[in-house]
Parts: structure tokens; C-alpha cells; sequence
């Protein structure tokens, strides 16, 4: 099955931070890494180079600038074996970059310039002459062309790719609350976007910022906790403006999916009106960069197999943990076949600890709550 990636696409700059916190970086203070990596980032590289570690052939666009950091990008691409032939150069741009500070026992931090994936618009998906398959764009909160105008472009792009019969995925990323972007209509957006969108799958954090900011800051202080009936309310309101299914990545807790009844009428009638929480599996982290991303490739690549729903999040905590036993994005992703293999021989994991009551285990390992209408 076909599988196009498309939307945000940067350079990432990774120093290997050993020792020390963010904490570190203050006026006058010099920090010492153990050396630096360079690796493209943004959902486009990630999910799209997971994919093909995985086995597939993935269609990428996006668009970088006719300048160094642009074919470093291209470089690196096509030494992971994807070609970059959809990618469009904007002459005389400058390609989008990151720096990612990653120091031990901690979160991530970016410092990122977003260039020409501000550039980036309807135009630049370009769906002729493919045979329809999965659709998925990732990162518009960074992407100014698809959040301006109450999301009239990112509309646009999903409603092309719905009508030519393609599954449609979408993953956000998380704005700075002070920019742009940060004071985006959300959830007008969302309202606009949804009704086209197969599969919504953002992290908890980015879809609390968009649609309850109260909440969101009260989670990021501690004083509000994470608990079932949060998800479901928050994944409800995202079916009822029309997403078919909402799958939120929740970190070291999991990840949840819950679906809609329609779209059963598109994947199969056990897609339907379904609830799961897909607890990690056991790693030495060692970076977290790219995890969200290449957990969306496991499903992506789940969904393209047309295997059940709860294979398909069983499968793309997989190849998350891959991700986060290297200190790069998409350096730990194996074959498919390597993945399916770790699962089957018994694959550890590490059950969540947010409230769930009345949710059932299964010997699968996936937990399914009380209002999963599937078979298992």
C-alpha cells in the first residue's frame, strides 16, 4: 500500500550531552558535550525513514532551501535509501534547522528556526498519479501556511486527499505558547480539519494546549493528574467534531486509542467504537528524540497491513522503544520483522499508572476499557 509522509522537515543538531541539566545553560557558562550529530528531523525524516527501515517504500514532501543545510538534508535521505525526488527547493531559502538539547534524565528542549516549512502550503502536496493509500502529515503548528487563515490550507490538503480515497493520519507538535502559532484558533482549526482526518494522533500534551489550556498548565505543574476519564473526555470531543479516531501518545504512560463508529464503514467493522490503552514496552532510554514520530510510523505501517487496532498500537509502541534505545531519531528502528519478532517472544512491559478503573488486560497485553465494543 502506498504511504505518503508530508509536511515539516528540518536539520536536526544534536549534541551529545552527557552530563548536566538544562538547568545548566546560564549567562557566561561554558557546557561540554561529547561530540554532535546531524540528522533530519520534523515528522517528514522521522516517521517517513522509520517507515522505510520498516520495510516500506514512503513518499515524501515537504519542502527545504537550495542552501547547505538543504543538502546535508537530501544527503541523508537518500543514504537511508528514500528518495527525495517529491521534496521541493526554494531557491534562495533557508532550510528549517533544530537544535536538540537532550541532556540525561530529562526531556528534550529545541531551539528551532522554521525557514521554508513556513512555505509550505496546499500546493505542496501533490497526490496525481498515486494509487491511494495512507495519508499522513505531521507538525502543522510549525508550519505558519497551514495554521494562518483558521487552517484554510491544512483543510484544503486533507479534503483533496479524503475525496481521492486516501486513509488520512495527522500529527500536531506542540507551539510555543508566546508565538504565532501558540495563539492560533485551535480549536477552530481542528473543527474545520477533523471531518477529513482518519486518524488524529497527537501527544497528550499538544491537544490540552489546543483545546483546555487550564488543564494543560495545571498537567504541566503536577497539580492536575492524568487519569482515564481525561482521555476519554478530551478523545469524545475530538470524535465529535468529526476525526474517525483519536489516538493521543501519552509518553511513559502509553498510548491510547479510542474510535468512532464511522470509521468502521472505511478500515472494517473492528475499527469500530473501540477503546485501548497500549502500555510501553521495557527499554534502556537512552534519548527520546523522534518517539512520537516513529510511533506513528508503527501504526502508519499497522494500518497499511490491515492488521486490528490493538496489533496496531501493540506495534507502534514497538517501534517507538526502538526509537528511544538511541540517542538519534530513527538510529534504533529495525526491520518489521525484528519488531514483530521482539513482540512475539515476549516483549516486557511497563503497565501505566494513571487511574483506569474497569478496564480489562488482555493476554496481548493491551488494556481495554469499558466502552471497547471489539471482539478479543
Amino acid at each position: 500500500m502506498e504511504i505518503v509522509v508530508a509536511g515539516h522537515l528540518c536539520l536536526d543538531i544534536i549534541p551529545n550531552w552527557q552530563a548536566g541539566s538544562l538547568a545548566s545553560i546560564k549567562p557566561g557558562a561554558m557546557i561540554q558535550v561529547q561530540g554532535l550529530k546531524f540528522s533530519t528531523g520534523g515528522a517528514v525524516s522521522n516517521t517517513g525513514i522509520a517507515l522505510k527501515r520498516l520495510g516500506f517504500a514512503p513518499r515524501l514532501m515537504a519542502c527545504t532551501g537550495d542552501d547547505h543545510l538543504g543538502s546535508i538534508v537530501r544527503s541523508i535521505l537518500r543514504r537511508e535509501g528514500v528518495n527525495p525526488d517529491r521534496i521541493a527547493s526554494v531557491e534562495g531559502a533557508t532550510t528549517s534547522y533544530t537544535i536538540v538539547l537532550n541532556p540525561p534524565g530529562t526531556d528534550r528542549a529545541f531551539i528551532h528556526y522554521p525557514g521554508t516549512n513556513d512555505t509550505f502550503a496546499a500546493d505542496a502536496v501533490d497526490l496525481r498519479g498515486l494509487e491511494p493509500g495512507v495519508f499522513h502529515l505531521g507538525y502543522p503548528p510549525l508550519m505558519r501556511e497551514l495554521y494562518i487563515a483558521e487552517g484554510i490550507n491544512l483543510e484544503a490538503i486533507f479534503r483533496r486527499a479524503k475525496q481521492g480515497g486516501w486513509i488520512t493520519s495527522l500529527d500536531m507538535a506542540l507551539p510555543d505558547p508566546h508565538s504565532e502559532a501558540g495563539q492560533a484558533p485551535w480549536r477552530r482549526i481542528l473543527a474545520r480539519v477533523l471531518p477529513q482526518v482518519d486518524f488524529f494522533l497527537p501527544s497528550l500534551d499538544e491537544i490540552l494546549f489546543m483545546l483546555d489550556q487550564d488543564t494543560f498548565y495545571a498537567v504541566q505543574s503536577g497539580s492536575r493528574s492524568i487519569d482515564a476519564e481525561l482521555l476519554d473526555g478530551l478523545s469524545g470531543e475530538l470524535l465529535d467534531m468529526g476525526a474517525g479516531a483519536v489516538g493521543l501518545k501519552l509518553g511513559d504512560q502509553g498510548l491510547f486509542l479510542r474510535t468512532g463508529a464511522g470509521i468502521g464503514g472505511r478500515l472494517g467493522e473492528k475499527w469500530a467504537n473501540r477503546q485501548l490503552l497500549s502500555p510501553i514496552f521495557q527499554v534502556d532510554v537512552q534519548g527520546t528524540t523522534g518517539a512520537g514520530d516513529t510511533t506513528i510510523a508503527g501504526f502508519l505501517a499497522g494500518v497499511a497491513l490491515g492488521m486490528d487496532p490493538a496489533e496496531v498500537v501493540t506495534l507502534a509502541n514497538g517501534v517507538g522503544a526502538c526509537c528511544v534505545e538511541t540517542l538519534s531519531a530513527i538510529e534504533g528502528i529495525p526491520s518489521l520483522q525484528e519488531v514483530q519478532a521482539r513482540i512475539q517472544r515476549g516483549w516486557r512491559r511497563v503497565l501505566p499508572t494513571i487511574p483506569h478503573p474497569g478496564w480489562r488486560a488482555a493476554q496481548d497485553g493491551v488494556l481495554y476499557g469499558p466502552m471497547d465494543q471489539g471482539e478479543w
